[in-house]
């Protein structure tokens, strides 16, 4: 099984070395530039990142100029910090050992679709818990390995169906406008739906589950691990490039998907669709995110420190501005600021953004195109 924290997976839960962490940042850089064209991602970038007029690009602590610390001037000094911050997060989140399992997959059902082949399918997420997911892949499929992205859903009662396009609202399948593009996708259920014989939302049982298990640990680790297991799922699948895989998140899965993208370098393209970017933002505190200590005094921390764990690799903030639910916005801007602040030591040039298209918590049709071709640009073939 491939380390849910150590792409190099030659260790269950070890975290890599600093060459060895060092060499996969590297590497993603190198296979990020060799993707799509200059001009498709110049396109994307120019339009992604432009301050908004009346916001302080400087709303938060710079991360190169940390207290007590010489201000940081490349890529070899950000590399330190960036390491102390990984593991300062990873603390936050509490302690996890979960011995290994294997990376196969049973096909509960299988239906065909518009475009595309959809399978049901069951796989472990730690040694006697399994959750189901809907992979879906382009029928009939395109030649070569094919670029796959792991989808995870909101808050809905239908929970993993509602992006799979099998009920739920119109506009909210995501994975299917993926697969239609010549993705492999695979949409997981989270794990608060994954308590109760009917899959309902049972937050409480969750979150007593994780404590039991994992004593210490956050609701936030336990979604990491899993989003992680999708991810290791997903090279498992035959026809898949394992160097081009990505990531979909909106609202509760947008937590999940930043998460994912800060600690699993296996993900190189992300989209993070009104999940609240600061940690003051959205509900982090609630005890299946973060818990109450994200409202303690003396925190710390937010998530400008995620986004900067990402880079270099790709990830775009999908924001709505008002409304009922509304998490992110042009308030968000300087969380981006801060991480181009840092993207902008090394190559390649930042692929780092935020699109406001002001319509709530939503995902109107224009914001799930942009997404899309985000994900087509930066995880396209070399």
């Amino acid at each position: 099984m491939a380390c849910a924290l150590d792409p190099a997976g030659d260790a269950p839960h070890r975290l890599p070395t600093r060459r060895e962490w060092l060499a996969a940042l590297v590497g993603t850089a190198a296979s990020a530039a060799a993707g799509a064209t200059p001009g498709a991602e110049a396109e994307l970038l120019a339009a992604v990142q432009v301050a908004p007029a009346g916001v302080p690009a400087d709303g938060l602590p710079s991360l190169l100029a940390p207290a007590g610390v010489e201000p940081i001037g490349d890529w070899r000094g950000w590399l330190a910090v960036r390491q102390r911050l990984r593991d300062e997060w990873l603390r936050l989140l509490g302690p996890w050992q979960v011995d290994p399992v294997d990376d196969t997959f049973a096909v509960v059902r299988e239906e065909v679709a518009e475009g595309h082949r959809r399978r049901l399918v069951s796989y472990r997420t730690e040694p006697d818990e399994t959750v189901e997911a809907w992979l879906l892949e382009p029928d009939p499929a395109p030649r070569g390995p094919l670029a796959a992205v792991a989808v995870f859903h909101p808050t809905v009662a239908e929970s993993i169906d509602e992006v799979a396009g099998i009920t739920g609202r119109p506009g909210r399948a995501t994975a299917v406008d993926l697969v239609q593009r010549g993705f492999v996708v695979l949409a997981p259920r989270c794990c608060l739906w994954n308590t109760t014989p009917d899959h309902r939302l049972d937050t409480a049982g969750s979150v007593r589950r994780v404590a039991a298990r994992h004593p210490g640990a956050t609701g936030m680790r336990k979604m990491l691990h899993d989003a992680s297991r999708t991810i290791d799922i997903l090279t498992a699948v035959p026809g898949v490039d394992r160097t081009r895989l990505g990531a979909f998140g909106h609202s509760l899965g947008a937590k999940e998907a930043l998460c994912l993208a800060a600690f699993d370098e296996r993900v190189r393209a992300t989209v993070f669709s009104e999940g609240g970017i600061g940690v003051g933002f959205s509900n982090w505190h609630d005890p299946w995110y973060l818990g109450p200590q994200a409202k303690a005094p003396d925190f710390g921390h937010d998530h400008h420190e995620l986004l900067a764990l990402i880079v270099p690799r790709a990830l775009l903030i999908l924001a709505g501005e008002a409304g009922p639910g509304a998490a992110d916005g042009d308030r968000s801007w300087p969380y981006v600021s801060r991480a181009l602040d840092v993207a902008r030591l090394g190559p390649p040039p930042p692929r780092l953004g935020l699109f406001n298209h002001r319509q709530g918590h939503a995902l109107p049709p224009e914001a799930l195109d942009l997404a899309s071709r985000w994900l087509e640009t930066f995880l396209a073939a070399g």
